[in-house]
């Protein structure tokens, strides 16, 4: 660029944007409605983070994945409180590490909670452009420039940091992650223990006469950008599929496999490796180049599958080799999801249910012999030489090259104004103007629509996932004339306000703990209208709601927000008419796409909660105080029984830009202010 280098850096919407810190750039994700802010002309504006080292020590034990280290770095780093922080992996064990392998690592950030999760540029990171075939010339500056700007490995083993945490990869086991989030490790040594791995006499006994048995695995996939990216963890399930294969094992029947690559390239290695069609024997079939069942693209189950599932309330699971499994996320009929490892996705798909403790347990029997996960899983050195000879840089070259090829755009040219449909269920005309979101903001006399525990996901805010017909929006698609088939997903449809806005606290897993039901917190999309004290469906007291024109406030534990940037997850509540939400915390994104929709975010005090304070959502809740970057506030609790409680919170606009853009309305509103005022100037 006009003959200056300087270091490369990438903001994304996609919240593993920080993938690409493996490489030494610094990437971090953003929610959508914060980069359709800069598109608007202002700037993405980000306080001053802690950066943390993480010391890696010792290396993996043999037959240790990638995916079996990052699982128990979720873990651990999410015990460390990271949230929001920039992390940079340093020391013996990080320098052993395959970009591939750090890449699995970097890709997890949102799942532990940080910003960013950086690695310094090594040889490790010069082998990896060569390997994808970068230019040599832009390899060379790229170690030229690390070594004498000071940002290669060595000249960075003196930074010092504030806090450094330490973590032994030696320690490393197999591990799964679940069931319900990331963080939660679940080594397969304690599947038995953890009373996941049980009963399965019980389970064969059914599946002797035709059913399928109690913890039946329903979707077995290897999906998402944290593994597919990641040569040794394809390579390694291939070669397990080949040696299943030799033995003669099958998947169950019952298990709907996939893989879903993040990139063409990863189907070109597997087909020079004679890997693909051992992959595909057993069922694992490139099924798209995308995000998939990690998504909540699953796709739909057999009719006869889902229909025994229903009929016998089964409990139904997930295997994938994702990085989220939060409840209701997979697939509506998968009470439970855990993550694996690719090769153990597959060896999942052939037990066919959790209650088989995979490293023990027999897979099969071949002339007598009992096969055992050990009998087919591949050594490191396998692996090693198969990724050696058959992932090449040319596989990279003739995917990518083409993709950034400059084309001459001929196409017939046509009116920039969209013409809206009226009818459609895809794209409708938003109501960002509109309704609640055109009225003014009084943060008084607000009342619960939820108050909610801890680690509540985007999921649970606003599923992507199947629509189900008994659904609201199951419903408004059938009034519209679609036929169930076509229902497709929640995330298809969020450029269709009517049908997006059903889906808000849409996840059949949602605990609202306004939702007592003859004494108890009953699980489900529901929510207590007050003060009448009814308990429905959340759409239908969305919609009461909506016609008294009552303000609203959600009231939530600790982590509020967790998981993908999803712009609807902020959308669908401040549609509904909720102006603030009150959390023990809030995960970093999800509180930037709140402040986008003019939803003001505040967080309790350490020590103060929702139980401390004794709340059970028959308040109504005031704001007071004047709103600046991480100022005291007051919220005034007004209980039913007219006793007033006044409780000092944080105002979790952290910048000044924050502060404009949430007193303007939202996004929107501070761009048409803005271009307002430059007009009559």
């Amino acid at each position: 660029d006009n003959g200056l280098a300087y270091p490369d850096t990438c903001v994304g919407t996609d919240s593993h944007t920080p993938h690409v810190d493996a490489l030494g750039v610094i990437a971090v994700g953003v929610g959508g409605l914060e980069a359709e802010n800069v598109m608007l002309g202002r700037a993405s504006w980000m306080r001053l983070p802690d950066i943390i080292a993480v010391e890696l020590t010792g290396k993996p034990q043999p037959g240790i994945t990638a995916t079996d280290v990052v699982l128990s770095l979720t873990e651990f780093l999410r015990k460390e409180k990271v949230v929001g922080a920039y992390l940079e992996f340093r020391g013996e064990g990080a320098a052993a590490l395959t970009l591939g392998d750090r890449a699995t690592i970097s890709n997890m950030a949102p799942e532990y909670g940080a910003t960013a999760a950086l690695f310094y540029i090594d040889q490790q990171t010069i082998d990896y452009l060569n390997l994808t075939g970068r230019d040599a010339d832009q390899v060379k500056l790229v170690e030229t420039y690390a070594k004498e700007a000071g940002l290669w490995a060595d000249t960075l083993n003196d930074a010092v940091f504030e806090r450094t945490l330490h973590f032994d990869l030696s320690t490393v086991v197999r591990t799964l992650a679940g069931p319900s989030n990331p963080h939660r490790r679940l080594p397969v040594s304690a599947l038995a223990e953890r009373g996941i791995a049980v009963d399965l006499d019980k389970a064969k006994a059914e599946e002797a006469e035709g059913l399928m048995p109690d913890g039946a695995v329903i979707i077995a996939a290897i999906t998402s950008c944290t593994n597919t990216s990641n040569p040794r963890n394809v390579i390694a399930a291939g070669l397990l599929a080949r040696n299943a294969n030799k033995y003669g094992l099958v998947r169950k029947p019952w298990v709907k496999t996939s893989l879903a690559p993040g990139s063409k390239a990863v189907q070109l290695y597997l087909q020079e490796s004679g890997l693909e069609a051992e992959l595909e024997k057993l069922g694992f079939g490139v099924v798209a180049f995308a995000c998939t069942t990690c998504n909540g693209m699953s796709g739909a189950l057999d009719p006869k599958i889902q229909q025994e599932i229903i009929d016998r309330d089964l409990y139904a699971t997930a295997v994938l080799s994702g990085n989220r499994n939060f409840d209701g996320r997979i697939h509506p009929y998968a009470k439970q999801a855990f993550l694996a490892s690719p090769p153990l996705v597959v060896a999942y798909s052939i037990a066919g249910t959790m209650r088989f403790d995979i490293e023990k347990d027999v897979l099969g029997v071949v002339d007598g012999q009992e096969i055992r996960l050990k009998d087919i899983w591949p050594t490191d050195e396998e692996i090693d030489a198969v990724v050696k000879a058959a992932v090449k840089p040319e596989q990279f070259r003739q995917v990518y090259i083409p993709m950034f090829a400059k084309q001459d755009d001929k196409a017939e040219q046509i009116d920039p104004l969209y013409q809206w449909r009226p009818m459609s269920t895809y794209i409708r005309r938003p109501p960002y103007w509109e309704g609640a979101l055109a009225g003014e903001r009084t943060l008084k006399g607000m009342r619960p629509l939820a108050v909610l525990p801890d680690n509540i996901t985007t999921d649970h805010l606003s599923p992507s996932n199947a629509i189900l017909a008994s659904s609201a929006a199951g419903e408004y698609l059938t009034k519209m004339g679609l036929p169930e088939e076509d229902f497709n997903s929640y995330a298809t449809h969020r450029g269709d306000h009517l049908t997006a806005q059903r889906a808000t606290f849409a996840n059949p897993q949602l605990v609202n703990e306004m939702a007592v039901v003859e004494g108890e917190v009953k699980k489900g999309s529901l929510a207590r209208v007050e003060p009448d004290g009814t308990v429905m469906r959340m759409w239908e007291a969305i919609e009461t709601y909506m016609n008294r024109k009552q303000p609203l406030i959600i009231v939530a534990g600790a982590d509020y927000g967790q998981g993908s940037s999803r712009d609807w997850a902020a959308k669908g509540v401040r549609l509904a008419g909720v102006e603030a939400i009150v959390a023990e915390g809030f995960e970093r994104i999800h509180r930037t796409n709140l402040i986008g929709m003019g939803v003001l975010p505040l967080e309790f005090k350490p020590g103060t909660t929702r139980k401390t304070l004794g709340l059970d959502g028959t308040e109504t809740y005031d704001v007071i105080g004047q709103r600046k970057p991480r100022a005291d506030l007051t919220l005034v609790v007004h209980r039913r029984n007219g006793e007033s409680l006044e409780v000092t919170v944080t105002c979790r606009l952290d910048t000044a830009e924050e502060v404009s853009i949430y007193e303007a309305g939202g996004v929107l509103q501070r761009f048409a202010q803005d271009f307002l005022e430059s007009e009559v100037a």
